[in-house]
């Protein structure tokens, strides 16, 4: 079966998943979290595409955005990685590019799972870990933009976000209690599923409106042989529209 094109709906957001090759490592050092910091700001701001949150994690990247276009996404990941991995090569001496070649994303329901979203990418107490204390986030996520102890520029804040309180204080405060309960492992893992297969995260409705403005096919086709006279057998993924 022929892959369905990458769902890109303009200004809503997406998550997206981009690993390693092989699970290898791709930031080696400090400096590649830097590096790559850096040219995520530039691609974003050349492709028009908003960053409200992200993770970089020794082998896997995760942002969490909205695009103005429809091809904005794709072409801040490909100035992204030309930049990073040209640099990343001449650095450590490489010839080939670290990432897997195809990055992963899915389109959220805002109201539904922007906040879940947005704790998954910056991997704050994901998968049954509660946050301790919040001096523990890592540098290398908007974490700490979040909880307002370290602003960063990369970042546009999300009107679900804003939603948490009508100061900052209210705000950082409202996502502190949040980060210090933690997020289960089914939740993070059905996020990462609708990243990984590319369908939509949120309700059945929120999908059938999806089809409806894009005219792309936003879940999976029933297993089995489809009714009628055909007598292909649909191999699809499994339903994940608002898993959680």
């Amino acid at each position: 079966m022929a892959r369905l094109p990458r769902l890109v709906v303009p200004g809503l957001p997406h998550l997206i998943i981009h690993r390693g090759h092989n699970g290898q490592t791709v930031f080696v050092d400090e400096g590649d979290f830097a590096l790559y910091r850096q040219a995520l700001a530039e691609a974003a701001a050349v492709a028009g595409v908003a960053v409200h949150g992200y993770g970089l994690f020794p082998a896997e990247v995760r942002l969490l955005v909205t695009p103005a276009d429809e091809n904005a996404l794709g072409s801040m990941m490909q100035a992204l990685g030309r930049s990073f991995v040209r640099a990343f090569n001449l650095k450590h001496q490489r010839s080939s590019t670290p990432w897997e070649g195809r990055f992963r994303s899915t389109v959220i329901e805002a109201d539904r799972h922007f906040l879940d979203c947005l704790r998954f990418a910056e991997g704050v107490g994901v998968g049954g870990m509660a946050l301790a204390r919040t001096d523990e986030v890592s540098a290398w996520s908007s974490a700490a933009h979040h909880l307002g102890t370290r602003p960063d520029p990369l970042v546009v804040d999300h009107p679900a976000f804003w939603a948490l309180g009508n100061t900052p204080f209210e705000r950082e405060a409202a996502y502190e209690r949040r980060l210090l309960q933690p997020q289960s492992s089914r939740e993070a893992a059905a996020i990462a599923e609708a990243a990984l297969k590319g369908w939509p995260l949120g309700s059945k409705e929120f999908a059938q409106r999806l089809t409806d403005t894009t005219g792309r096919r936003t879940q999976p086709l029933r297993r089995g042989r489809p009714r009628g006279s055909a007598r292909t057998v649909a191999r699809t993924a499994d339903v994940v529209s608002d898993p959680i």
